[in-house]
């Protein structure tokens, strides 16, 4: 009585889990690359930071990322690349130089670099080492051309 007890229950989680609409997991088609992340969880974890972190920011003339629109110019084809890059440029560089005034706010940064590490964990290379390298330098000509219109 106890067994079939258990595996009724059991039966029950699993039937609610496959028919439970899931809160904040999310499909992203990037070209080649499809990912299921919870992006409800990440924008929730940033608007716990948000304030405090653009308190801080002095640089207010200079932006790095523009708005969505900019990002949504990339091509389809571009665009597992391109987050795969912004996702090591925030891992690199931005999550292990951010002096976090606080503990609490140390786990804050930690579960979102932790979130979008397993985004970038999920992304594929998005070119090959050697035709990435012939890509580049075949196209050094425009950041060369860029160079020379910010010449005074």
């Amino acid at each position: 009585m106890r067994a079939a007890g258990l595996a009724l229950g059991f039966l029950c989680a699993v039937f609610h889990l496959l028919w439970a609409p899931s809160t904040g997991l999310r499909t992203l088609q990037l070209g080649s690359c499809v990912v299921t992340t919870d992006l409800q969880e990440i924008q929730s974890v940033f608007s716990e930071l948000r304030h405090s972190v653009q308190a801080k920011d002095d640089i207010t003339d200079i932006r790095i990322l523009r708005r969505t629109e900019s990002l949504q110019d990339t091509k389809p084809k571009g665009r597992c690349c391109l987050l795969r890059r912004l996702l090591r440029l925030y891992m690199e560089r931005v999550f292990n130089n951010y002096p976090a005034p606080d503990h609490q706010t140390l786990r804050k940064i930690s579960r979102l670099a932790n979130s979008l590490l397993t985004i970038k964990k999920d992304l594929r290379l998005c070119l090959e080492p050697q035709a990435a390298v012939v890509k580049a330098l075949g196209e050094l000509d425009i950041l060369l051309q860029w160079m020379e219109e910010t010449v005074m």
